[in-house]
């Protein structure tokens, strides 16, 4: 359990695919306009990576070491293709929005990453949820960075919900009047607001080291562990 836990803990914050490792920043600040279709392709990379990488964890006793690769981008390749006719069946108007975004997470450093750095050492259960938590952790931070982009760039929330659920509208939250904020729409303001993001993890991650060296300051012994006589 402690394991799953720390594989769980390293997704979704300490190993953060993108506020730490900075991986997939092109369609992380290409398709962020909005929550809607930061979240979609969010679900769509979770998918793919969870099921990379229970494949390729089944199969690496069978991969040759000197292929791997392309085998690797193969799986990835064909998993990629199957969410890509799924959107275009049941999502379509969605489709058309996230365009070749769909297709290049075959190329996304993200999931090729994993799949070669744990699913092909590990076994299946933890590589499965090695690929759901890095995809949870990289959907938090493109689905954050989607609604701060859409509320300070529109004035709105969930923009584009009705292409997903056609009973469902977007929600005002600005004065219907508000002109927008054109830069936040733009890569420049999605880099900004992405700096902030990756700052702010920084500050926690220096503030809990700080107070961990201070516990360990004022008790010495807190990180020795005690052995027999």
């Amino acid at each position: 359990m402690n394991a799953y836990k720390e594989i769980s803990w390293n997704g979704l914050w300490k190993q953060n695919s993108v506020l730490a490792q900075m991986l997939g920043l092109c369609p992380l600040l290409a398709i962020s306009t909005n929550l809607v279709n930061a979240v979609s392709l969010g679900l769509a990379t979770i998918l793919v990576m969870m099921l990379a990488n229970f494949a390729i964890s089944a199969l690496r006793a069978f991969i040759p070491y000197e292929i791997r690769i392309p085998v690797f981008i193969l799986i990835i390749a064909a998993l990629v293709t199957m969410v890509d006719l799924m959107f275009n069946a049941f999502l379509h108007d969605l489709y058309l929005v996230l365009g070749i975004f769909i297709p290049l997470i075959v190329t996304n450093c993200i999931v090729l990453a994993r799949v070669e750095a744990f699913a092909a050492k590990n076994g299946l259960r933890a590589s499965t949820l090695d690929g759901l938590m890095m995809g949870v952790g990289f959907i938090w931070v493109i689905a954050l960075l989607g609604a701060v982009r859409e509320i300070i760039g529109q004035g709105t929330l969930f923009s584009g919900i009705e292409m997903v659920f056609p009973t469902l509208s977007g929600i005002q939250l600005l004065p219907a009047d508000y002109p927008g904020f054109l830069i936040a729409m733009l890569p420049p303001g999605a880099f900004f607001i992405l700096g902030l993001l990756i700052a702010g993890r920084n500050w926690l991650e220096s503030r809990a080291n700080q107070r961990m060296r201070d516990k360990l300051f004022h008790d010495p012994g807190a990180s020795v562990s005690s052995s027999p006589a």
